[in-house]
């Protein structure tokens, strides 16, 4: 027998489970057509679970249910599995990471969420109380990471995906960038793990909300009719005005509740004036630019380079002292890459990874449209305030030739090796 995963394509606890399996290769299948609050509601469900909670793993042995418990059933599928860590002092870690996410973070962020969606009743002192737990969790979170790239070890473990789930449904539907700005490490944390393609295989392209949900107040009971009186005979009917009935609410969980989609507003940087540079013909020259890229694509930029329609800005990440693996180092910037791509008609960078030992050193200059860093790309990608921006100034000739050395991947670079060079373009 297969195991059997019951819980829709949208529950963030289903996620953990679906998650572990990628990165231990064990096959678990989701029931299809899942629909919470009937399918739930079954006797052949209730049968797994008395209370109707989801997920329920089916497995040859019998039912699981409890999110976190279901995720360890299926990392214990495989021996030796790296996701509870190489020993013990990293396995009792990473169970006491799990419960820290499950008792400050996922229920401080429920006990948010639910008075919102109409599910509790709404009290603004105990809002208050929740997000000022969860902040403190955060705070204590952020403060772990300022020094390590995972919860426990350097690979990803039971802890960060348990984590990162129970973060989702905070990043995606309650925590704004003006919230989760106070706390800079759990947001490169929280894109650094949702970007891993296991990840990212499970939760697809995620986004953080632009705002908090509107209050959804919860219906007061109704209250019992009192029996209609007999109308005497032969008065004269009133015109009455029909109404379309009231559609009624589907049973929403805190997994499952979307937002409407907005439209979107018009780019400020379409409005802009035309400029003299057209971006895809200097991408394209950087591209096919093969030998002599000197004489060629720097010449070629310059040429093209309209200071009045674009600015040049060097980059500098804050936290090299971070950089102590490589492969997370790279990992980091092709995040930083993958999360710029809303900017792709706007921007080209160059993005160099340095030195042949750690603490590696990220280094870059990015071509924006316009004469400042556009906001929205402030807004929507938060690897901007993990670095240092300073514009560059093209008549000072030695931070021209910065520029240059920056196109083209001199290496060395400042003095040193080059670990890796990446471009967006």
């Amino acid at each position: 027998m297969a195991l059997v995963l019951h819980a829709s394509k949208t529950n963030k606890n289903a996620f953990k489970t679906l998650i572990v399996a990628e990165y231990s290769g064990v096959k678990v299948e989701l029931v299809e057509s899942f629909e919470m609050g009937v399918s739930n509601k079954t006797p052949e469900f209730l049968k797994m679970n008395p209370i109707g909670k989801v997920p329920v793993l089916e497995t040859p042995d019998g039912p699981i249910f409890e999110s976190n418990a279901i995720a360890r059933y299926v990392a214990r599928l495989k021996d030796d599995n790296l996701l509870y860590g190489s020993s013990l002092i990293d396995y009792g870690h990473i169970e006491q990471w799990i419960d820290f996410a499950s008792l400050e973070i996922d229920a401080n962020i429920l006990n948010w969420l639910r008075p919102i969606l109409g599910l509790r009743v709404y009290l603004p002192p105990a809002e208050e109380d929740a997000i000022s737990a969860l902040k403190r969790a955060l705070d204590a979170l952020n403060f772990h990471l300022a020094s390590n790239t995972f919860l426990v070890g350097h690979s990803v473990t039971l802890a960060d995906i348990v984590t990162t789930c129970n973060l989702y449904a905070g990043f995606t539907r309650l925590m704004t960038k003006n919230f989760t700005r106070e706390f800079p490490h759990v947001e490169r944390y929280f894109w650094t793990m949702v970007n891993q393609p296991n990840f990212r295989k499970i939760l697809g392209e995620v986004k953080q909300t632009e705002s908090v949900p509107p209050v959804q107040f919860a219906k007061k009971p109704s209250q019992p009719k009192e029996p209609a009186k007999a109308k005497p005979k032969n008065e004269p009917k009133k015109e009455v005005k029909k109404h379309e009935p009231e559609k009624a609410k589907a049973e929403v969980t805190e997994e499952e509740e979307e937002e409407a989609p907005k439209p979107k507003a018009k780019n400020p940087l379409d409005l802009l004036p035309p400029s003299k540079m057209i971006l895809d013909e200097w991408k394209r020259l950087y591209s096919n630019t093969k030998t002599n890229f000197r004489e060629v694509a720097i010449k070629g930029f310059w040429d093209m380079y309209d200071p009045e329609g674009y600015s040049l800005w060097f980059c500098d990440y804050k936290y090299n002292d971070e950089n102590t693996v490589s492969f997370v180092t790279l990992n980091k910037v092709g995040g930083f890459l993958q999360r710029m791509d809303l900017a792709r008609k706007y921007a080209f960078g160059k993005m160099l990874v340095i030195g042949s030992e750690p603490p590696f050193k990220v280094k870059g200059l990015w071509l924006f449209r316009g004469s400042e860093i556009p906001q929205f790309i402030i807004d929507e990608c938060y690897d901007m305030e993990l670095y240092d921006w300073k514009k560059v100034d093209i008549s000072d000739e030695a931070q021209k030739e910065r520029v240059n050395q920056l196109i083209e991947d001199c290496e060395p670079f400042e003095g040193e090796p080059l670990l890796d060079a990446k471009c967006f373009k």
